[in-house]
């Protein structure tokens, strides 16, 4: 594979970007250091990040809690190898040169399991799919 620059570089995206988005960006760096370029945005950002999404991130030395939402633009998608959008609410319009996945992640709620208990069990699914992605993008 090749990349638009010097190192891969992935774009997160959710609706609101304040819990999903946020946590993978997050997930990411820490898992990848500085051997890929991440960033995140919105489709429809939200104003702040989710308090229980920072919570969980913390639990595991991450800390987004003064991340701010923003709007995902073109350049975002531009600059991107590769856009993972979470969830299936997310919409984006594809750009031509980038990939673009979607990640169906775990939702606990559908089991009964809320709060806390939720949010880790969604950070658990998003850092293994960001693992097997920073493989995916650092192996050659």
């Amino acid at each position: 594979m090749s990349f638009k620059a010097d190192k891969p570089a992935v774009l997160f995206v959710c609706v609101k970007n304040g819990g999903k988005s946020q946590m993978a960006a997050g997930l990411m760096d820490k898992v990848a250091g500085d051997s890929v370029t991440t960033a995140s945005a919105g489709s429809k950002p939200g104003s702040a990040v989710n308090t229980l999404s920072a919570e969980v991130l913390g639990e595991v030395g991450v800390d987004i809690s003064q991340n701010v939402p923003r709007q995902i633009t073109r350049e975002d998608q531009e600059k991107a190898d590769v856009v993972v959008i979470l969830g299936a609410e997310a919409q984006v319009h594809e750009v031509e040169g980038t990939l673009y996945e979607r990640w169906e992640t775990d939702e606990p709620s559908e089991r009964g399991i809320d709060g806390i208990e939720r949010m880790r069990l969604v950070r658990d699914d998003i850092l293994e799919r960001v693992t097997t992605l920073h493989t995916t993008l650092t192996t050659r």
